[in-house]
């Protein structure tokens, strides 16, 4: 009995968090054992022994170490389950055996083509473009040229969340976002607002804003998720660990994308419980918010693992920092403290070989800065992974 459609509440269960399960790909980002003879998932070891043991007694299951980047992991396992064993289980009513198989199904659903997020940043220490757009009509102008180069969102943001920044006072970043939020609802673009603050989203949503972003996923300020449950409207929820302002200072994960995965998976729960809609969850991993180059990558190239959670997907990678690693403009030391010797204006190489990256890899939202390059990116990569050119207007 494959699972055709996921069940985002199951994937998302309390068992869920116990098993922590991730589909493993065949090889490369994207791809998945398809009509092979066993299926593969990292499992937490705790989980697999105290929470669902019979899975690895199926007929044909192996159990074997889990690699990751320092050696075998001593917290998760792989297992090896031939797919008939696992289907008929599920037939059987095995709750475990149905959640592998809606993990698998998440992760083998085709993506739609990606959907850009234009950044309006109306800050005066924004990583990329502080202070650029600090006049609420340069902003509104900014915005509706992003709107006319193909975004289909624009964030707006009151509040630096670059490496070592500080908080913001509720008062200067309402005064930052809500005339720009105003002004562009006005013209008709749709918009996020990019905000920790429950204060900052309820005002920017009585103003017209469609979703909220959220780098702390609710984190930060427990009663932002009790108010996008109220005003059904969709929240990305991004990772991050640490604040702002400390974030950055030496990261450390055994294996970045299982921590990252089951934190996200944690804080969907926790918009499950405070009454969210799956529906309306869209999942960041962060990249950049506490995390070393090398950690960034690794998301990167396995952005499957990160689909098996069931919900959409959003990549900010927008001339991130980790571009001038990889291209030799910054040292380790000069990541660390947030320094290089080129400009974010000049990542935009970079930048598009990540985005088209991001869409092999299953993402749905793309938040960009530069989003007449980064469209055309994005859609010759969504075309390159169908293996079909898209149709043509009419």
């Amino acid at each position: 009995m494959q699972a055709e459609t996921p069940d985002s509440r199951r994937i998302l269960s309390p068992l869920a968090l116990r098993l922590g399960p991730r589909a493993l790909p065949a090889r490369g980002p994207s791809r998945i054992p398809r009509g092979g003879e066993s299926y593969a998932f990292a499992l937490d070891a705790r989980g697999l022994r105290d929470a669902a043991p019979g899975l690895a007694s199926l007929p044909g299951a192996q159990v074997e170490p889990f690699a990751t980047r320092g050696g075998a992991s001593a917290q998760q396992v792989t297992l090896l389950v031939p797919h008939n064993s696992l289907e008929a289980a599920a037939t059987a009513g095995d709750e475990a055996a149905l959640l592998l198989l809606d993990v698998r199904a998440a992760v083998a659903l085709p993506s739609p083509a990606p959907r850009l997020m234009g950044v309006v940043n109306v800050t005066p220490d924004s990583f990329s473009d502080g202070g650029r757009f600090l006049d609420p009509a340069a902003a509104v102008a900014h915005g509706l040229r992003l709107l006319a180069e193909g975004a289909a969102l624009l964030d707006v943001g009151g509040e630096s969340t670059r490496p070592g920044a500080a908080e913001v006072p509720l008062r200067d970043e309402l005064e930052r976002v809500i005339p720009v939020v105003r002004g562009l609802v006005e013209a008709g673009a749709a918009v996020s607002i990019d905000t920790r603050k429950s204060g900052v989203a309820e005002a920017a949503l009585d103003a017209g804003a469609q979703v909220v972003n959220d780098v702390s996923a609710g984190r930060h300020d427990s009663r932002l998720l009790e108010l996008v449950a109220e005003r059904e409207v969709p929240l990305i929820a991004m990772h991050m660990r640490g604040e702002p302002a400390t974030m950055q200072v030496s990261p450390r994960y055994d294996d970045p994308v299982g921590e990252v995965c089951e934190d996200l998976r944690e804080r969907a729960a926790a918009c499950l419980k405070a009454g969210i809609r799956p529906s309306k969850i869209i999942l960041d991993p962060g990249i950049g918010f506490g995390k070393s180059v090398h950690h960034n990558l690794a998301l990167l190239s396995r952005l499957v693992e990160l689909r098996s959670l069931g919900l959409p997907l959003c990549l900010g990678v927008s001339r991130k920092s980790f571009i001038s690693h990889v291209t030799g403009a910054a040292t380790s030391e000069d990541w660390r403290q947030g320094r290089s010797i080129d400009r974010p204006e000049g990542r935009v190489g970079g930048t598009a070989a990540a985005v088209a990256f991001c869409v092999l890899g299953g993402a749905d939202w793309l938040r960009v800065h530069d989003v007449s390059i980064m469209s055309e990116a994005a859609a010759v990569a969504h075309a390159i992974a169908r293996g079909l050119p898209p149709t043509p207007p009419n």
